[in-house]
């Protein structure tokens, strides 16, 4: 009896120890009816300990799998075992369990009954498949994945990475990011991103790196940082994706959108964008602006008759041309078709517009040869000046348009401004720069010659050959007229090539007259100046039999202010033929003593706009004085043009000035009359 009493206690004790385990513990019998319940067990299912006991513990799965049996059959059969399962709440919630089994024994050690043991393990389940996730997330992103620590050295990085970046896992870890940057941000570029990131948390931008085969490519990058439980940063963390197809499209698509794709000029959009925001500025500076509308002539029978592909090469070349004719600050455009439009934003005047629309039409002089054919384009070109006829791009635009057809009117070829007088002056310069044209072909040019003169002697020394035009309508057109269009146009060499075969030809009459040796001194521009100069001037002696001492050639100074080797050069070949060289407008430029010395001159010619006020004028005295005592020193002959008094002449015989050149003397003559000066003996008056 006492043994059975103190069974019933041990029994009692187990009862009371089985409430407070935090497990959920379940008793059955060998056939699965359920004995016992405990607290835990009666909070994770919701089940009261009446409304379970006797019942089959079926009724508490999830599902009733196969593994569920063979597991029952194993456990019979081995005497426990431990499992993952999915059970149900009462209020039909479906969680995971960590579930282990034992068999309970009789005094005979016989089977009679089983005890459950179960843990809700839904929360570790969870977490772990998470951390699965995110490491197969890690492991398949596209995008790239690096991970540092917070000394910002490298602890990880994904497939992802490599593939964009070429560097390996083992390459990088324990490298700071550091080691990709290309050097296209600066240090404030880096200064403003750790600010974003360790005031928020977060930042994202555009960066270029540097892969590890050199190569600079774009990604966008998102960096942001961990911290625990205390605040502190733990790590950081940067995902990035390489965006270099995405640039190129963007490229691609801008292009398309901003420019012709024909051929590579901007297109209208551009053209009006760029074109608000120089004039813009221009007027902020209150300079000029000019828009040139250009309509091709012939272009439509080209591709009507050969076809797009030949219209398309037309183009193609036509825009070339025109781009070559422009300055970096001035922008062409195709507008659509065979319409063309050319926005320039820095003139100093708006002659300048009349200046760059002639090279415009020049540039269509040649014909474009395709496919062997030789093809001749022309333009009508409308000016529109800012701000006097617009101050923006449409209205310009619309301005030049209406000028081009009036263009179109006066001829197939040619130019007009929107206002009235600006198209007069256009209108006088074309005719001008085509009479000149005509001029040379013509023999209409011909040559006046004005007295040097020695001061010491009063004798006549030689002359300064200057070229006239004798215009079959409007008679003798002044040099100041058509010589600037001529050095604008580029007719100027043509001029040039004119008057040193003509002098040459009179010295040669001269000669064969007995005339006695002097310099006649010729003009050269700075377009004549080049490398075959040496060799035109000695092909010219010796064709028309002439000695070098009657040729003197007048240079000005910004013609000495580059390549100065190669100009030394050059001008030493002109000497050693014998042929003297003097260096006209002196005054004007920047030269010096110690640059002058450099170059084989034998004559400074004092600037007319020196000599006009003396000796009336402080400063032109002291400069001409200046001029002469330079001359001394280097021991260079010096002449003054443009005297035009007693008191002038005076002046400069005091300053010890050699020559003097004007209308004192003489105006310049033509070479009969000058002859014959030097024949009668005539001396400047004492």
């Amino acid at each position: 009896m006492a043994t059975a009493d103190s069974e019933l206690e041990d029994l009692r004790q187990q009862a009371q120890i089985l409430q407070h385990i935090n497990e959920s513990v379940i008793s059955m019998d060998l056939a699965g009816f359920i004995t016992g319940w405990n607290s835990s067990a009666e909070r994770l299912f919701g089940y009261s300990e009446a409304e379970v006991i006797g019942r089959h513990v079926l009724f508490l799965y999830a599902d009733e799998s196969e593994e569920d049996f063979r597991f029952e059959d194993a456990f019979l059969n081995r005497g426990g075992r431990e499992m993952e399962v999915r059970r149900r709440k009462k209020n039909g919630e479906i969680f995971w369990a960590r579930l282990q089994l034992s068999l309970l024994k009789d005094d005979d050690g016989q089977p009679n009954g089983i005890i459950g043991f179960l843990s809700d393990i839904t929360e570790r389940r969870d977490a772990a498949e998470q951390l699965r996730l995110h490491a197969r997330i890690f492991e398949q992103s596209d995008e790239a994945i690096l991970i540092t620590d917070a000394r910002e050295k490298i602890v990880s990085v994904n497939p992802a990475f490599t593939r964009i970046t070429g560097y390996s896992a083992d390459e990088v870890i324990g490298e700071t990011p550091r080691k990709f940057r290309s050097g296209r941000h600066d240090a404030a570029f880096f200064a403003k991103m750790w600010e974003r990131l360790l005031g928020t948390g977060y930042w994202q931008g555009e960066v270029w790196d540097r892969r590890k085969d050199g190569e600079i490519y774009p990604k966008w990058l998102s960096i942001g940082s961990v911290r625990d439980a205390k605040g502190e940063i733990t790590h950081y963390f940067s995902i990035f994706t390489d965006i270099t197809d995405r640039k190129r499209a963007e490229g691609r698509i801008h292009h398309l959108a901003y420019f012709d794709a024909l051929t590579g000029l901007p297109n209208r959009v551009q053209f009006n964008r760029l074109a608000d925001q120089a004039l813009m500025a221009s007027k902020r500076k209150e300079g000029f602006g000019a828009v040139l509308f250009i309509d091709l002539n012939r272009f439509k029978p080209i591709n009507d008759t050969l076809g797009h592909v030949v219209g398309d090469k037309v183009l193609q070349e036509t825009a070339n041309r025109f781009r070559s004719c422009l300055r970096g600050a001035d922008m062409v455009c195709r507008l659509g078709g065979d319409e063309f439009a050319v926005g320039l934003f820095e003139i100093a005047s708006r002659d300048h517009a009349a200046n760059v629309a002639h090279k415009l039409l020049a540039a269509l002089d040649d014909p474009i040869v395709i496919g062997g054919r030789e093809l001749k384009l022309g333009a009508a070109i409308g000016i529109s000046i800012f701000p006097e006829d617009g101050m923006d791009t449409e209205t310009l635009l619309r301005q030049a348009d209406i000028a081009m057809y009036r263009a179109k009117q006066t001829g197939p070829d040619g130019l007009s401004f929107f206002s009235e007088d600006m198209n007069q002056r256009a209108v006088d310069r074309l005719n001008l720069e085509a009479g000149l044209r005509r001029a040379i072909d013509r023999d209409e040019l011909l040559l006046h010659y004005q007295p040097k003169v020695s001061i010491e002697t009063g004798a006549i020394i030689g002359a300064e050959a200057l070229v006239r035009w004798r215009h079959p309508e409007r008679g003798l057109v002044p040099p100041a007229e058509f010589v600037p269009v001529a050095e604008e146009s580029g007719l100027i060499v043509h001029v040039s090539n004119w008057v040193l075969e003509a002098a040459c030809r009179q010295i040669r009459q001269w000669m064969d007259e007995g005339l006695p040796a002097m310099h006649i001194a010729v003009n050269l521009s700075a377009r004549d100046f080049s490398s075959s100069l040496p060799a035109r001037v000695q092909e010219l002696l010796e064709r028309h039999k002439i000695g070098a001492e009657w040729l003197e050639l007048e240079i000005t100074e910004g013609m000495l202010m580059h390549h100065t080797a190669k100009v030394v050069a050059m001008m030493d070949e002109i000497t050693a033929l014998g042929v003297a060289l003097s260096l006209d407008d002196f005054g004007t430029g920047y030269s010096s003593l110690s640059y002058l010395k450099r170059f084989p001159i034998d004559t400074l010619k004092i600037d007319r706009s020196f000599v006009i006020s003396i000796p009336d004028d402080v400063d032109d005295c002291a400069i001409a004085g200046a001029i002469v005592s330079m001359s001394k020193q280097l021991k260079h002959n010096v002449i003054a043009e443009g005297v035009e008094s007693g008191d002038q002449l005076a002046f400069l015989k005091s300053l010890g000035c050699d020559e003097i050149q004007g209308y004192l003397f003489s105006p310049p003559v033509p070479a009969e009359t000058f002859a014959a000066m030097v024949r009668e003996g005539k001396r400047l008056a004492a």
